[in-house]
């Protein structure tokens, strides 16, 4: 299996930190940012509202 395992309570990098950025900024949705950064929903949502960023609301 090549499927990745999620971090769990990995600090966030500054490289992470400029995609959810970016990612956010393009409207990308929560479940898609989080799988694009192998992170959880809920790690991925904290830390956008940690620094500020907005992420789309799910349709």
């Amino acid at each position: 299996m090549s499927q990745k395992i999620a971090k769990h309570k990995q600090p966030w990098k500054s490289e992470e930190l400029q995609k959810l950025q970016v990612l956010a900024g393009k409207g990308k949705g929560l479940k898609e940012i989080a799988k694009a950064l192998n992170r959880t929903e809920e790690s991925t949502k904290d830390a956008a509202r940690q620094h500020g960023f907005t992420i789309a609301k799910a349709r």
